[in-house]
C-alpha cells in the first residue's frame, strides 16, 4: 500500500506543479486579450494596423492550454462540476465507492477514448506542420499535440484519485482488523 500511496502523491505533485504554471498562463491570456481589446480600438483611431492574427491566436491557444493542462489540477483539487443528486446523501464510504466506480467506469474510458479518436488527427496535423489559415496566423501542430498531453496528464491524475479511494476503502478494511491502541492507558489490545 505504501507503493500505491508513493505513486499517487508522485502524480498529485506533478499535477500540482503544472497547475501553478497553468496560472501563469491564465495571467498571460489576459494581459494578451487586454492588449489586443486595446490596440484594435487605438488601431482604427490611429489608423494603424497595431494588432494582428498572431495574437489573437495566442490568446485562444493560451485558453486552450488552461483548459487542457488544467484539468488534472482540477481534478486532483475536486474542483470540477459535480451532479450533487445523490452524492450528498451518502457518508465517506458511500461517496469513496461513487468516486471509485466514476473514475474506473466513466473517466479513464473517456480520457482513453479522448486520447484513441485525438492521435489521428494530431499525427496528421504534425506531418504537413500544419499552420493556421488566416495571415499571420501561428502553427497549429503544437497546440493539437496538447490534446493528447492534457488528456494524457487527466488519465493519470484519474489513477491517483482511484488508488486514494482503494487505499480508503482498503485502509478501512485494515483498520477494522488492526489492534487498536486503549485510550486510557494506550497499550494495544487485541
Amino acid at each position: 500500500m505504501e507503493r500505491l500511496r508513493a505513486v499517487s502523491t508522485a502524480i498529485d505533485r506533478l499535477s500540482d506543479g503544472i497547475g501553478r504554471g497553468v496560472s501563469w498562463l491564465t495571467l498571460a491570456m489576459v494581459v494578451i486579450g487586454g492588449y489586443n481589446a486595446v490596440v484594435r480600438y487605438l488601431g482604427r483611431f490611429v489608423g494603424l494596423g497595431l494588432s494582428s492574427n498572431a495574437y489573437i491566436e495566442l490568446q485562444w491557444y493560451l485558453f486552450s492550454l488552461v483548459f487542457l493542462l488544467g484539468g488534472a489540477w482540477a481534478l486532483r483539487r475536486n474542483a470540477h462540476v459535480r451532479v450533487d443528486v445523490l452524492y450528498g446523501r451518502f457518508g465517506p464510504r458511500g461517496r469513496a465507492w461513487i468516486n471509485l466506480l466514476g473514475t474506473i467506469l466513466f473517466l479513464m474510458p473517456f480520457s482513453i477514448f479522448a486520447l484513441v479518436v485525438s492521435w489521428p488527427s494530431v499525427r496528421n496535423s504534425w506531418r504537413v506542420w500544419e499552420t493556421s489559415p488566416d495571415p499571420g496566423g501561428l502553427p497549429r501542430y503544437p497546440i493539437k499535440a496538447m490534446i493528447l498531453v492534457g488528456f494524457g496528464l487527466l488519465l493519470v491524475q484519474a489513477v491517483s484519485e482511484a488508488l486514494k479511494q482503494i487505499e480508503k476503502k482498503w485502509g478501512e478494511n485494515q483498520r477494522d482488523q488492526e489492534p487498536q491502541p486503549n485510550q486510557e492507558t494506550e497499550e494495544w489490545h487485541t
